[in-house]
């Protein structure tokens, strides 16, 4: 008599797990993009649900989060076929990733994307920069490998010396934001695209100052110089264009620090060989020698005329 009752607050049990943690299935596989009020644009499923990166995976190619993880962050699955997109979201971008386990994971150019289990309410943002290694995706996300990113100095005719990349491309900064933080997403981001490095950390090419790196909130890290995040201009289409100095009175081409100089050797005192081994003598040294020898033999004259009278 009591078995179909277990049975059934068992069923609800588990319906009740499918409503908390999210389990992607053929119906949610639409991927679509939805305002969020601090974050802007975000990746989402269908039915408005946070979908999330991970910064330790290997961009198209495997998940590094299973077991234990895989259930504090479900992955995105999909049974068959292939991801839908949604408005707002580039469907070139979308692809499937063949997870260890068998799972088909869904993927937002090259990355395998994520759910998490606290995000119990629709909209919910909960995982955003847990372990500094969980992020939002927006739908302008790209994807960084590990080559070297270096900034050089360059002459324009116009401006004087300015910052490029190495391909002479102008770099640019933003008034509004601050010291290494962005405050350039979505749209802004779109039209100034930021200059980013991957693992690596970004070098200088006969130029003065700092370079670092400061992590936006889709998990990219950003080139900073100064502190001061740099960017591109979509418009510049050619090497030298600084088609973006002075746009909306907020956007700049990047002075440099000049380089230092090698430091000077230190000044070596003139000095004259002297005979057998040891150093060399001072020409000061030799100088106050012959003054006394000078004095010396004014002395030796004196007593001997003295002597002789």
């Amino acid at each position: 008599m009591y078995a179909p009752r277990r049975m059934l607050s068992l069923l609800l049990l588990f319906v009740l797990m499918l409503a908390v943690v999210p389990v992607a299935l053929a119906q949610n596989t639409t991927l679509t993009v939805t305002k969020n009020a601090t974050l802007g644009n975000i990746l989402t499923d269908s039915q408005g649900r946070t979908l999330y990166r991970f910064t330790k995976d290997t961009v198209n190619t495997s998940s590094a989060c299973y077991g234990k993880c895989a259930t504090t962050w479900p992955p995105l699955l999909i049974t068959d076929g292939n991801p839908v997109a949604g408005e707002g979201v580039d469907g070139n971008l979308l692809g499937v990733l063949t997870r260890t386990d068998g799972g088909r994971q869904v993927m937002f150019n090259g990355l395998p994307l994520y759910y998490y289990a606290p995000d119990t309410t629709i909209g919910d943002t909960n995982g955003q920069g847990v372990g500094k290694s969980w992020f939002i995706v927006k739908p302008n996300t790209t994807t960084v490998g590990n080559q070297g990113v270096s900034v050089h100095m360059t002459q324009n005719a116009a401006l004087g010396p300015i910052l490029v990349d190495s391909k002479g491309r102008t770099l640019y900064r933003f008034t509004k934001d601050s010291e290494n933080t962005s405050v350039c997403y979505d749209q802004c981001a779109n039209v100034w695209p930021p200059l980013l490095v991957g693992a690596t950390d970004a070098t200088l090419d006969g130029v003065g100052g700092t370079v670092g790196a400061t992590v936006r909130n889709d998990g990219n890290r950003q080139v900073t110089y100064g502190g001061m995040p740099l960017y591109y201009y979509t418009p510049d289409t050619n090497p030298g264009d600084t088609k973006g100095q002075g746009v909306g009175n907020i956007w700049f081409v990047v002075a440099p620090v000049a380089a230092s100089a090698p430091a000077a050797p230190a000044p070596v005192p003139a000095t004259l060989p002297r005979t057998g081994a040891g150093d060399s003598l001072p020409l000061a040294a030799l100088a106050l020698l012959a003054l006394l020898l000078a004095g010396l033999g004014t002395l030796v004259r004196s007593r001997y005329r003295t002597n002789r009278g």
